[in-house]
Formats: structure tokens, sequence, C-alpha cells
């Protein structure tokens, strides 16, 4: 499906819920709860890991971001995962994010089912800092 109408579905059907007031049980957003990342795509390539901060903040602590990069060049591949310290900071940008338009692009912002990092990046994450500076 294209992203441009996946966004306006997405749109649509969290404008029904508000409206007919659903609880968040019913919502289609409790499929995810076990779940704090989300996917953000269309964003634009000059976009930084702290820019990615300041956007996705309003709605809540971010916790983790992976920026993906291309491995040859580094540059930005467009898409990065999210994790929120809370769950509940997902559904809000999801519902707020997702259609927005960011240094002119309009970004998705969606769910994540099961987002694993890979096994590299882990470990650089969990090494220990250097605490010597001879």
């Amino acid at each position: 499906m294209n992203p441009l109408t996946q966004i306006k579905n997405t749109q649509k059907v969290t404008k029904a819920e508000i409206e007919l007031g659903l609880t968040d049980k019913a919502s289609w957003h409790d499929r995810y709860k076990h779940s704090a990342y989300v996917f953000a795509g269309g964003l634009p390539f000059e976009l930084t890991e702290g820019d990615l901060l300041a956007v996705f903040a309003q709605y809540g602590e971010v916790v983790d971001v992976h920026l993906v990069r291309d491995k040859k060049t580094g540059k930005s591949r467009g898409f990065a995962f999210l994790a929120y310290e809370d769950q509940r900071s997902t559904v809000l940008s999801v519902d707020n994010l997702s259609g927005a338009r960011v240094a002119g692009r309009v970004i998705r912002v969606e769910h994540v089912d099961n987002y694993k990092r890979k096994r590299a990046e882990v470990s650089v994450l969990d090494a220990p800092a250097e605490a010597s500076w001879d």
C-alpha cells in the first residue's frame, strides 16, 4: 500500500475511535501494548539522531534511537526505530506524527510489533566506557 494512503487510513481509524469514545482496550493501538518502539519512515536524509530526539520527545521520553544508515557511506537511509520509556507515548507519536511534515517531507510513524537490534549493535551499546585517560 502506498505510504500516504496508509497514513490517511490510520488517521481515519484514529479519528473514528475518538468520535466513538472508545477506551484504550478497544483501540487498534492495544495490539501493540507490549512494544514501546515505533518506526519512522520518509525522514529527510539530513536529519540526525539529535533532530529525531527533538521531534519525537514531544510525546514522551525517548530511550533509544536507531537511525538506520548505509554501511558504506554512513548516510541516513531515511528511516529509524525509536523506543519510548512509556508505551503510551508510542500511541501519541503514532497518532500525532504520522502524516506530519518534518523538514519539508511527510513522515509516517507506525507501531513496531517486535523490534530487536542486531547483536553487533547491542554489544557496542552495552560495552563499558573507557575509564582511563592515560
